[in-house]
């Protein structure tokens, strides 16, 4: 395991201070913001880490109503909604000076047996032909600066272009393919593989809406910023492993997008889909 990876294992390795409350707390890089995908990721852990053991997380579904501070803790207050025998649900908010920042509800299973399908995976590429992050940004690192150089948790390989890196000669349809995988080996616990999955599922989705319009979350040209986020996990799977993330947006309209995603294993299962909408209010162009 990485030390980059290390640090996204303590992240999510929240601090628990009463009965149903937990603290989590932020890496070293500076962000004006918190990241989405954190917020989303520790408050699953929350949530998990008040659930039997047999049930693991099916679905969630999460608003981001306020930015998150990446100077201060956040506080984590789990809701134990319902303790069935099959099912189990949880509230969780993320409070941070006294204000919610984030609402969560998730729902976890016992393992069951059942009828079987899913939708079959798209064509893509393999991984290992693909730039790693370092090679893909090279010709801008000087613009991205310390974000270039800084070490990531997670190797994502664009299978196009990035929405800030594509040319005429690129398509321009709103959507992509991302294969990503932790930088090392995780544990066993399936709940620490879908949180991990949960941070990474709000990296690059709302990209797909940026394509068809030459816009860049980066480039001065708009602001961006997740809306909502919903995920359901449909099978096991490990986030050490290659994981194709295939992305689209299926609407843009009133300074809004809709993106959706769904993400296989290597062998082609279908492990989880995502559902997010957006803010994408474009400030100027050109």
């Amino acid at each position: 395991m990485t030390a980059a990876l290390d640090e996204l294992v303590a992240l999510l390795d929240l601090e628990p201070i009463e009965v149903n409350i937990f603290r989590g707390h932020h890496t070293a890089e500076k962000r004006i913001r918190t990241f989405g995908g954190q917020v989303a990721a520790q408050a699953l852990v929350a949530a998990g880490r008040t659930v039997d053991t047999n049930k693991f997380v099916h679905s969630l579904h999460a608003y981001f109503l306020r930015p998150g501070d990446p100077q201060s803790p956040i506080l984590y207050e789990v809701d134990r909604i319902r303790d069935g025998r099959s099912f189990a649900t949880r509230r969780v908010v993320a409070i941070q000076h006294g204000e919610a920042i984030f609402n969560l509800s998730a729902s976890f299973h016992a393992v069951e047996t059942g009828v079987e399908h899913s939708s079959p995976m798209p064509a893509s590429v393999d991984p290992e032909t693909l730039p790693t992050y370092k090679q893909r940004y090279a010709p801008i690192a000087d613009k991205l600066g310390d974000w270039y150089h800084r070490p990531r948790p997670l190797d994502v390989r664009h299978v196009e272009p990035p929405a800030r890196l594509r040319t005429d000669a690129d398509s321009h349809e709103p959507r992509q393919q991302v294969w990503f995988r932790t930088d090392g080996a995780l544990g066993d616990d399936p709940l620490l593989h879908a949180c991990v999955v949960a941070y990474a599922s709000d990296m690059t989705l709302l990209d797909s809406i940026l394509v068809p319009h030459d816009l860049s979350f980066d480039d001065g040209s708009m602001m961006g910023a997740s809306l909502d986020h919903a995920m359901w996990f449909h099978r096991p799977f490990r986030a050490d492993g290659w994981m194709l993330y295939d992305q689209e947006s299926t609407s843009a309209y009133g300074g809004r997008g809709l993106a959706r995603g769904e993400i296989f294993t290597r062998s082609g299962d279908l492990v989880v889909s995502v559902v997010q909408e957006g803010l994408i209010r474009v400030l100027k162009k050109g």
